[in-house]
């Protein structure tokens, strides 16, 4: 699986920050909820034991027969021997302390009156400077004249510690469990995001070449996207059909008219006739350039299109050297790269490539003398095409003339004068570009530019 990268926009960033956002808040208001109770458990446990002990030391008191306040045993808990330990008893009548526990030393608690057989909870602070925990009850024994008021209090730093510990131990186990929940998020976006990457891989196979519609078993939620776009691609080869057809009635319909003009010219004589041939020629070349840079338009838009280079060159050379026998045509290819050959895919219309190639090496077989040399590499994403000849090339200024349409520069070789013209426009409409240099033969080098496509797939899983 390739690593996960996300943008801060994307689809799949603002779902697991979301998700984020909720665990956080759920696990940040479950943590206090339960650090409270937890509090509150201990808090009520801790009384329970100090109520226990305050219960235990009315049991061991008595009042013996000179009338004073005694214990029949010391209270169970070590810790009320022990000076300042946090842990204390004490019994008091009104503001007169009878009996304390040794832990207490020279010190007392705060006195304090509780109403007969009721149990008062309290806060204070105890001997050094402990924050404690206080229950009392006031309890008038067999014997005694007054009530007498017992207390027990405990330092609630052992309140404080457990809840320390339990804090401690729940922010572990929630941020344990929050991690847990972000990868497990973060696995269900992967996998719900999934076909829409599959969308996205389909449509750059599409307008790579590699497939022409986009193939698949989707989700419910995402099939009628990838149903709209294969309804959308087969429109759009449908408007290219009809465009191509459009195109061809058109050509049909001028040719005819023209051919006829030509006809009758050339049975006439006069100045007349030769001004209708003229301008009989300059429209048969507009229309001839015209016509193919509207099917260019209407098929370089294609999704999808894709050429193999050398089967087009090859059947050119063939064309060629029965058109130009005392030519030699010499092809450099990769010779890693036959048909189906890794790189030398061309992104568009065979038809295209044909008529920039075709005008290229036949400009170059017009005027060159024997060799003609076609060179073909791939860079990147570009295909480079480059055709020389060993004719008499041309100057700065015809290089950049021979680019007007309907402008010849030698009236003697047949041709219409807008092959270089139709090259630039059709690489033009593939965001190509053609350059004309002076070649090492001592003719014209023309560098054609175009895009290639991705390699086919071989198929397998």
């Amino acid at each position: 699986m390739a690593p996960f990268r996300s943008p801060p926009r994307s689809l799949a960033w603002r779902l697991i920050l979301g998700a984020g956002l909720w665990i956080a808040a759920a696990l940040v208001a479950g943590g206090l909820l339960l650090s409270a109770l937890f509090q509150d458990y201990v808090e009520r446990s801790f009384d329970a034991r100090l109520i226990v002990l305050l219960e235990s030391l009315v049991a061991v008191s008595e009042i013996d027969a000179d009338g004073a306040l005694r214990l029949t045993r010391p209270v169970a808990e070590p810790r009320f021997d022990q000076a300042y330990s946090g842990w204390y008893w004490q019994i008091s009548a009104g503001e007169e302390i009878l009996l304390q526990s040794r832990s207490l030393w020279d010190q007392a608690l705060p006195p304090g009156e509780a109403p007969s057989d009721a149990v008062a909870r309290s806060d204070g602070r105890g001997p050094a400077g402990q924050a404690l925990r206080l229950v009392g009850r006031t309890i008038r024994l067999p014997g005694a004249d007054r009530g007498l008021h017992y207390q027990v209090a405990a330092d609630r730093a052992e309140i404080a510690g457990e809840v320390r510990a339990f804090n401690a131990a729940l922010a572990w186990s929630l941020g344990g469990l929050g991690l847990g929940l972000l990868a497990a998020v973060f696995v269900q976006v992967r996998y719900g995001l999934r076909p829409l990457r599959r969308i996205g891989a389909g449509i750059a196979a599409i307008r790579s070449g590699r497939a022409a519609r986009l193939e698949g078993d989707f989700p419910a939620e995402i099939r009628p996207l990838s149903d709209e776009l294969n309804i959308l691609l087969d429109h759009n080869a449908a408007v290219v059909e009809r465009a191509r057809a459009h195109v061809s009635n058109l050509a049909h319909a001028l040719k005819t008219p023209l051919s006829v003009l030509t006809n009758e010219a050339d049975a006439a004589t006069g100045p007349l006739a030769a001004a209708v041939l003229r301008q009989v020629a300059v429209m048969r070349r507009q229309v001839d350039h015209y016509l193919a840079r509207a099917r260019t338009a209407a098929t370089s838009e294609i999704l999808g299109a894709r050429t193999e280079v050398l089967p087009v060159i090859g059947d050119l050379h063939r064309t060629l050297a029965r058109m130009y026998p005392g030519r030699t045509i010499r092809v450099d290819a990769p010779a890693a790269a036959g048909p189906g050959g890794p790189g030398l895919q061309f992104r568009g219309e065979r038809q295209d490539l044909e008529e920039m190639l075709g005008n290229l090496l036949d400009n170059a077989c017009k005027w060159g003398r024997s060799r003609i040399r076609l060179t073909v590499a791939r860079d990147g994403g570009h295909l480079t095409f480059v055709v020389e000849d060993d004719g008499p090339g041309l100057d700065d200024d015809q290089r950049a003339a021979v680019f007007d349409r309907g402008r010849r520069l030698d009236e003697t070789v047949p041709g219409s004068g807008l092959g270089l013209a139709i090259v630039r426009d059709i690489a033009e409409l593939y965001d190509g570009r053609i350059a004309l240099e002076r070649s090492s033969l001592g003719g014209l080098r023309a560098v054609l530019t175009l895009p290639a496509a991705d390699a086919a797939p071989t198929g397998g899983g």
